[in-house]
C-alpha cells in the first residue's frame, strides 16, 4: 500500500505545540502551588448532614463491636484448643 493511499489519523496530524522544556519552579513556588491545590480540593469537599453522620457513626460502631466479638471468640477458642493440645492449665495467680 502506498503512502498516498493512507488516511492520517487524527493522532498524526494534529500539529499540536512541542513540548518545552520547563524550568524547575524554585522551593516556595512549589510550596505556593501546593496550597493552592491542597485549598482547591478543599473547597470541593461536601460534609455530611447530621442525620448521615449519626448514621455513619453508629455503622461504624456496630461494625466495631461485631468484630469484637468475632476476636473474642477466636482468642478464647484458640487458647481452649492450645491449652487441650498441650495438656496446660489455665494460668492462676502464684
Amino acid at each position: 500500500m502506498s503512502e498516498d493511499q493512507v488516511t492520517e489519523t487524527a493522532a498524526s496530524s494534529s500539529k499540536g505545540r512541542p513540548a518545552k522544556k520547563a524550568e524547575k519552579a524554585g522551593f516556595f513556588a512549589r510550596m505556593a502551588l501546593f496550597v493552592r491545590q491542597v485549598i482547591g480540593e478543599l473547597k470541593k469537599v461536601v460534609a455530611p448532614t447530621r442525620k448521615e453522620l449519626i448514621n455513619y457513626t453508629l455503622v461504624v460502631l456496630v461494625f466495631v463491636v461485631i468484630m469484637m466479638v468475632i476476636v473474642t471468640l477466636l482468642d478464647l477458642g484458640f487458647g481452649t484448643a492450645v491449652s487441650w493440645i498441650f495438656g496446660g492449665t489455665a494460668p492462676s495467680d502464684r
